[in-house]
């Protein structure tokens, strides 16, 4: 089992390509692509992995800051392009950003799955 973290001062990303899940926590605020490139590897790894789905676990990420809604809908975008991998997005109703953004995810890949618990 391999699992990448990369963690700052409020957050935390995990990636488990064991279950090709990525754990999102905290809050990332970071300033721009070249900060998350971190996260962006662990994403594209998921991809390289070629699992038949790929679940984003965001539910205990309180704050994404509009680069990383960009991370994540390139990611989103990535994975399309694949058309062998489907996307889980599992969220939680009660932080207000995920709602709206997560659902904008959607219209990029229709196939996607979104839970809001």
């Amino acid at each position: 089992m391999e699992k990448k973290n990369v963690q700052g001062d409020n957050y935390q990303v995990i990636g488990d390509t064991e279950t090709a899940t990525v754990y999102f926590e905290g809050s990332l605020r970071l300033g721009g692509m070249k900060e998350y490139e971190p996260i962006i590897k662990i994403l594209d790894e998921m991809i390289q992995q070629d699992p038949s789905l790929i679940t984003l676990n965001l539910r205990e990420l309180e704050f994404l800051n509009s680069s990383g809604i960009s991370m994540l809908s390139k990611f989103v975008l990535n994975v399309r392009k694949k058309k062998t991998i489907g996307i889980e997005i599992q969220g939680s109703a009660k932080i207000p950003w995920q709602g709206k953004s997560l659902k904008n995810l959607q219209r990029l890949m229709p196939g996607l799955k979104l839970e809001l618990d």
